[in-house]
Parts: C-alpha cells; structure tokens; sequence
C-alpha cells in the first residue's frame, strides 16, 4: 500500500508540476528501482515494469514516438481539424495575445499581471482632456443636437476640426496628436457621456478608417498627401465596408473592382472600374474622402500576380470622383451622427489609390483585421463606459433623492440589487477597458482581448442602461431637455451592433480565435498538419503534440486537486483578494482542460456547435474581466472603501464562469464524458454564488451618497459644476438633500405627535418654524434641498406643434 500511495503521490505532483517527458520517466524509473528494493518483485511491479519498458521507453525514443504515436495522430488531425476560408485565416492570424493566452495555460502568474504598467495619462493628453474636451462638452446641449437639429451644430463642426479631434491617433509629424490609446479612449468616454452623437463622430476618423489604414498600410506619397489634411479636418474621411447582404460575413461582399486600362484626367491608365453599394457607413453624408473595401478581380492578369481572384482589397477615393453616390441619410435609434449609404457605378479609379499601392492588392481583409485587432478594444467600449459612468453618479443620487412612502427609494431592497449592478458593472467595464487600453499602449494588437472588451463592456453598458432606466421609472421614459439618460438608453444597441455584432462575437470569434491563437499549442499543430513538407511537418507535429500531452494530463490533474482543495494550494498575492486570485487559478485549469477536451472530442464540428463555442469564449471572457478587476483594483491602490464592490464584479465573473462550465457539461454530446468533467470540474459541488443581498446593501448605500467610491466610479466623466451641466444639478440635490435628512425627520417627529400642523412637507415645516422647532437656517436647508429636487425629477411636456418636427 504504501508502495502505491508514493506513486500515486509522485503522479499527482509530477502532473500538477507539469513535468517533462524525460523528467516523467526518470521519476517513474526511480519509484519502479525503489518499489522493487523496498518489497522485492510482485506481480504488479512486473506488470507496471512491462508497461514502463513498452510505453514510457519508446516514448523517449523519438523516432520510434513518431512513427508509433504522432504519424497516426497526425493522420487523424487532419481528418478532424475544421476547413477554413482565406478571410477566415486572416481573421485568426490577426493580431497578437496577451494576458487571455496565460489564462488559457491554466496557471496564471498574477505577479506578471501586476507587474504590467498601468496605463497613464501625458501631460499634454490630460491638458487636452481638460482643455478643449471639457469645452466641447460644455457646448453640446444633446436634446438640441438629436430633436432640433438631427445634427451637431455649425460651431461644435468647426470646434471639432479646428481642435484637433479628427487627429488623435495621427503622428506629430503629419499635424495630428498621437496621442496614446488610454487617451484616446479617455476622451470618447468624456464625450460620450455627454452625447452619442458627438463622440461617434469623433470615433471614426481615430478607429477602424482611412487615418489608421494609411498609418500602418500606406505609400510615401499617400501619407504625405492625406495625413495632413486628415489632421487639419481639411478632409472628413469614412470607411465603407458593410453592404446590403454583407454584414458581419463581409467575406460575402458583392462589390466588386475589375482590373482594367481606363482614361483618367486626360490620359490611358492602369486602373479599377468599381461596382459598390454600401450602408450603415458613418459620416458618409459628409464625407470628402471615401475608403472602400471591395474584392478585386484581374482577368487579364494586368497586375502581373497570375491570377484572376486577388481578393479584398480597400482603397482611398474623393468623394467626387465620378459615378459616386452618396445616398439619404440613416437614422439610428435618434442618434443623429452622420450615417448614410454610398453607392458606386462605374467608378474608375487609377491603381495607386490602392492603400499602400499595388502591393497591398487583396490584402485588404488583413489589414482590417489588424487594425480592428487593437481598434475594437477603443471606441466602443470607451463609449459604453462613458455612459455607464454618469448613469452611475446620477442613478445613484436619484435613489436618494426620489422619495416613495416617505423613504428614498435607494433604500428598498428592490432598488439596492440594481444599484449594486450598475455599481458592479461599471467598475467591471472601467477595469476591462483600462487593461486592454494598457496592453495597446504596450505595443500589442490584442485581438482576442479585444473582441471580449468589445463584447462583455457593450452588454453590460445596455444592462447598465436598463437597470438606470427601471429606477428612474417616469423620470427616464419622458424624452426632454431634462432627460440625461433617455438618447443614451435608446442607442445602446448601436454599439451592440457594430465592429462585429455582439452575438458573432461571442458566438465565433472570442473562443473561436482564442483555442487557436491563445492555446500553447494548438496554433503549432494547426500549421504543421498544414505543411507542405511531410518530415517537417511530422517534427513539429510531434514536438507540439507531446508537450500538449503533457499539458492536458496536467490539467486532468491541476482540476481535481484544486477542486478538492478549493484552491487553497495555488499561490497567489496577498492581500483581502487572495482567494479570487486562487480561484481564478483554479478555474483556469478547469478551463484549459474543457477546452482540450471539447477540441478532442467534438473536433472541426465545435466550429458548428455555437452554443458550445459561446460558452466557451464566455468563461474565457469572464476569467479575463475577473483579472482585469483584481489589477484594477491593484492599481488603483488597493481601497478598501472599493472593497463591496470588487467583489461584487468579481463574484459576477466567478458565478457566470461556473454557469457557463454547468451549461456546457449539461449539453456535452458524450454523456459519459459529461459526467466525468462534471466530476473533474466540481468535486465538491457547485459553491460559487451571486452577490448576496447584504453586499448589494452595502454598495447602495456607497452609491446613494457623495463617497469617494461614488466618485472613483465616475472618474473621467464630464460632471463639471456649470449651468450646461445637469450632473451639476444631481450632485447639488443630492447634497442638500443629505444636509435636510436630519431636520426633516425632527418635523415628520413633531407631526407625528401633533405639536404641528400641515398637510404637506412646505406647510409642515411652515407650522415647525412658528413654534420655533427649527431655525430659520434650518427651514431654509429644507426649502432648498426641495426646491433642488423638484429641479431634478421634473419631466418636460410639449405642444403638438412642438413634436411634429
């Protein structure tokens, strides 16, 4: 017995320890010499002798391991690896993996989290933010823009252009800014929390567009001519990539650009007849520089690259080159930003308007790719934060201020459990879109990071905006100049929907780019069963394979042990968020292990099995916010006043991950396997939980009343004291009505015994100051924390004729 419990033992830590081949075989080696000199042979000694001599021996002998063991697997993998289109290739390839790819090893080193610099602002990026973007806010008055003028006014056009806000990510050298990514996305959530309409215009020309396209892509001479003129909002660019029967598969495009001589300006040039019709492509009604993407065909193998199909190319065209169209204009969901269609009809356009010129013909796809790699991470999310942002400060004050029952709202529990969520939910996006912002600045391209920032930070924002929404009841649903949150909750589903719909990326895209790109070995077993070179391609094989042996026997093992031991083995950092760091740990084991094992099983039909995939990218996902909240809360130094609600957004991720792993072992076409992950995963049961209802308490009250957590939260948002400013107001009621708390519960004390008279608070507190139970100081606190917050709950009303526009 004791024999077997040191093998059993020596198993455990060789595979939690990930040990190598040779490490394996040495260890088992010793134990069979020490086993044999401790109790002589038995016959389970022999047997486990015959079984090391005749799989851990030839195992160690390469060339009998290749022919024996990876030739077949190799064979096999082949047979199951799932076929992939050109764009689909270039989509995984893409960009580059950062911290997803530790979490998908199964053991994160948090150290290495931590260490990661936090991003931070220049002084020339915050003296802009606090300059010329705290002045454009000042000047958007948001119902006038999206009920009066369905467009930003005259004077914020030329504000915009003449600041420098069309130049973010441009280079110094051209005229533009270059300002970092934290900055970039600093700004649009500044701005976007004072209008949609505003801070998408902005958005564009710094994203996914012709600026950025021309900065990684371009030739000399297109640089030179277009950066500059980008910069000096001389030139308003767009990018028109979404067609008619071409959304989210834009590999499905039917625009097409035909090789061809034609005349331009005078003279027979090599050049492209374009064909195009083209929707949803902002600032397009006001465009005077178009990027297209369409496919490029060369029937008479003109360009010298002998073939017909090059493939999806972009291109940079004046707005007024002949047979453009620009189309009426879209509407989304009353966000008046420029949008519109644009179509093409013979179109020619010469060959070096090409991007980056004719070499960079049918690689266009890539470069979009590359681009929306660390692009997806910037906007969208910077847009969703900044409404999240200033939901947060004013839902909070509004709970505390609305008054039901003779007790402010804030403090029924009904109303704490979606306080709580917008509390959570905004730390938690504030936290993923600083992390990937930080990785950006570091250089990367982060395409996986990207797509669940995008995703989780856009779904959250529109939960935000529900949750914000059901508490202001009548106050949010009547549109207005004194509405702050009506336009925001009626164009969350925009950015749900854009840079990739949300329910491809989580569907497709997060797990579907993550197994490859982030897994520490699948991408390298993918390209050696696609080598040419059969030796070649049977060593690589075999070198991936094996360690990916190990790394799977290894989670097997990791799963179990930390499932037992509730994680209580794994090291981590110290400090009151030690054991999320531990169960992050453990969990992301777990992960590495279902993915291996849905890999395995379900093989190229996990591509068709959606549901599954989804599941999948969402415990990914969640193990990635959850490590974004515990940095971010590093970072931020670790307060506790913050304390309630890290928590609550760590034990979010933590209970949706454990949903998710119940979800897919639940539907697992293998049965039996199901059981056995079931087993593997949870040993012990499912003992991961929602927030409860006593930390739901505890971050109401943090967001009902001026803390510094309240505060932190908003960090970045547009709350100056100005008269434009209704945040202003909410604040200025939320402080006075603190300061009367005390002194109208003295009068509602006296009325309740009688010794004064009054049917309402105004009378009450009259009949109080005659009879001198409050001073004249205090009547006046009363009167104006009700007068201010008569100011924030009223509603506006129209004439018919007011409406009919």
């Amino acid at each position: 017995m004791l024999v077997w419990l040191a093998f059993f033992f020596i198993f455990i830590v060789l595979a939690y320890q990930r040990a190598s081949l040779r490490v394996w075989t040495l260890s088992l080696a010793l134990w069979l010499l020490l086993a044999t000199c401790y109790q002589g042979w038995s016959l389970s000694l022999i047997i486990s002798g015959i079984l090391f001599i005749a799989v851990l021996i030839p195992f160690n002998v390469g060339p009998w391991r290749r022919r024996w063991v990876s030739q077949p697997l190799l064979h096999f993998y082949r047979e199951v690896m799932p076929t992939m289109s050109r764009t689909e290739r270039e989509a995984i390839s893409a960009g580059t993996v950062t911290w997803e790819a530790d979490l998908f090893r199964g053991n994160p080193d948090w150290n290495k989290l931590l260490a990661f610099p936090p991003p931070l602002l220049s002084a020339e990026e915050e003296a802009f933010i606090n300059g010329p973007v705290e002045t454009l806010c000042q000047m958007l008055d948001d119902w006038d823009i999206t009920h009066n003028r369905t467009d930003l006014p005259p004077e914020v056009w030329r504000y915009i252009k003449e600041q420098g806000f069309f130049s973010l990510i441009i280079p110094k050298q051209y005229g533009g800014k270059a300002f970092s990514a934290y900055a970039h996305s600093q700004i649009i959530m500044k701005v976007s929390g004072r209008s949609i309409t505003a801070s998408s215009t902005i958005s564009v020309p710094n994203s996914l567009g012709p600026a950025e396209l021309l900065l990684h892509y371009g030739t000399k001479e297109q640089k030179n001519y277009y950066l500059p003129r980008l910069a000096k909002g001389e030139e308003v660019p767009c990018f028109a990539l979404t067609s008619p029967v071409a959304g989210s598969d834009a590999g499905s495009m039917t625009d097409t650009g035909i090789v061809c001589y034609g005349e331009f300006e005078g003279k027979k040039t090599l050049g492209i007849r374009l064909q195009f019709n083209k929707r949803y492509i902002t600032l397009a009604p006001i465009a005077t520089v178009i990027g297209l993407a369409f496919k490029l065909y060369d029937p008479e193998h003109l360009l010298g690259l002998q073939k017909e199909d090059i493939g999806i190319t972009c291109a940079l065209i004046p707005r007024n080159t002949p047979g453009i169209t620009i189309g009426r204009r879209h509407f989304p969901l009353n966000a008046p930003f420029q949008n519109g269609p644009i179509h093409g009809k013979d179109v020619f356009i010469p060959v070096d308007w090409i991007i980056g010129g004719v070499k960079k013909a049918g690689k266009g796809w890539g470069m979009l790719m590359e681009c929306l790699a660390a692009g997806r991470a910037i906007s969208l999310p910077a847009s969703a934060i900044g409404g999240a942002k200033v939901l947060a400060y004013a839902t909070g004050a509004y709970a505390r201020i609305r008054k039901q029952f003779n007790t402010p709202i804030g403090r029924f529990e009904g109303v704490e459990q979606p306080l709580a969520r917008i509390a959570g939910f905004t730390y938690l996006m504030d936290a993923a879109r600083t992390f990937a912002a930080g990785a950006i600045d570091s250089g990367e391209k982060p395409s996986v990071a990207s797509a669940i920032v995008k995703y989780h930070v856009t779904q959250l924002g529109r939960q935000v905006a529900c949750d914000s929404m059901d508490i202001h009841g009548g106050k949010g649903i009547c549109l207005g100049p004194l509405n702050y949150l009506g336009r925001g909750y009626e164009a969350a589903p925009i950015a749900i929907t854009v840079e990739g719909a949300n329910i491809l990326t989580r569907n497709m895209i997060i797990f579907g780019q993550g197994a490859i790109r982030c897994h520490p070995y699948v991408l390298a077993e993918l390209e050696a069963a696609r080598s040419p070179e059969p030796k070649a391609a049977l060593l690589a094989f075999d070198n991936a394979v094996m360690k990916h042996f190990g790394f799977a026997i290894s989670n097997v093992v990791r799963s179990l042990v930390l499932g037992v031991t509730s994680s209580l083995l794994v090291k981590a950092p110290s400090g009151k968020m030690k054991r999320y760091y531990q169960q992050a740990t453990r969990l992301s084991s777990a992960f590495a292990l279902m993915a291996d094992v849905c890999m395995l099983t379900l093989g190229g039909s996990l591509k068709r099995k959606e549901s599954i995939s989804a599941r999948l990218g969402d415990i990914l996902s969640h193990l990635y916010l959850l490590s974004a909240v515990l940095k971010h809360y590093h970072d931020q130094g670790a307060c506790s006043d913050d304390l309630p609600v890290v928590r609550f957004a760590s034990l979010h991720c933590l209970f949706e991950i454990q949903e998710s792993f119940d979800e897919i072992i639940k539907n697992f076409p293998n049965r039996w396997l199901a059981w056995i992950l079931k087993v593997l995963i949870f040993p012990l049961g499912e003992r991961f939980y929602r927030p409860r209802d006593k930390l739901q308490h505890k971050i109401a009250q943090l967001l009902i009343a001026p803390t510094e957590t309240r505060q932190r939260l908003a960090a970045g948002a547009y709350l100056a004291p100005v008269k434009e400013n209704v945040m202003a107001d909410v604040q200025d009621a939320l402080i006075k009505t603190i300061a009367a708390e005390p002194i109208e519960k003295e009068v509602k004390a006296a009325k309740k015994a009688g010794t004064i008279s009054g049917y309402n608070t105004v009378e009450q507190a009259q009949s109080a100051l005659e009879k001198k139970m409050i001073t004249s100081e205090q009547f006046d606190i009363l009167m104006q924390a009700r007068e201010a917050c008569m100011k924030v709950i009223a509603v506006d009303d129209f004439t018919n004729e007011e409406l009919a526009r």
